[in-house]
């Protein structure tokens, strides 16, 4: 029997993951998170056999608690299912520790899927993400001033600034300076081709309104 763990912040959703993976002969939950740091605890307490994690939690980007799991429990199996766009936010969690990435739209019907692939020693992306990994492999992709080029941090605080927060809140919210967040705007700017902080923060907000629409 393999064990599962699901890191998400929605009650809901748990509970339907939940009865997905249960009806599943070999896979069962042996446990539930709704939050980045009851999820790592619940990680080295249950070790369980693949973790289920969403990216948008409460108290940490799923990103860096990827990161957290690997650093704290080398080797620990982990799928990303998330409504964030698989172009911008896949290949990010595959460098940050995942074995999988999966659009919650497409959770019904390929999770199981997903979960056995990567519970096998796989990997599981979709099959248009695959063709982008080989593009950008093979060369055929040219280089552009797009979000693709920032940090994992650069687009943490990329949203912040969408969400209207300022650089005092942000930086309070990573656990880093002002003059860290500052910085992470100067490159954000450079990276975008952005000339200027006002220009920076609209284009921020619209991207996250058109992430909210999606």
């Amino acid at each position: 029997m393999k064990r599962l763990l699901l890191i998400d912040d929605h009650p809901i959703m748990r509970h339907g993951l939940a009865q997905l993976i249960r009806a599943e002969e070999g896979l069962d939950v042996c446990g539930e998170s709704g939050n980045a740091r009851d999820g790592l605890v619940a990680v080295g307490e249950l070790k369980p056999d693949l973790v289920v994690i969403d990216l948008t939690l409460p108290d940490k980007n799923g990103l860096e608690l990827l990161k957290d799991i690997q650093a704290m429990h080398p080797g620990t199996l982990c799928l990303v299912l998330s409504m964030h766009d698989e172009a911008m936010y896949g290949e990010r969690a595959l460098r940050a520790g995942a074995r999988g990435y999966i659009m919650k739209e497409a959770a019904a019907d390929h999770l199981i899927t997903a979960a056995r692939k990567v519970l096998s020693g796989g990997i599981y992306v979709s099959e248009s993400m695959a063709s982008r990994m080989m593009e950008q492999v093979i060369g055929n992709r040219a280089k552009t001033a797009s979000l693709e080029a920032l940090t994992d941090r650069e687009l943490e605080v990329l949203e912040m600034i969408g969400r209207g927060l300022a650089t005092k809140i942000i930086a309070e919210r990573l656990c880093i300076s002002a003059r860290t967040v500052e910085a992470h705007r100067a490159h954000i700017k450079d990276k975008l081709a952005i000339t200027d902080g006002a220009a920076l923060v609209r284009y921020a907000v619209q991207w996250v309104e058109s992430r909210a629409k999606v």
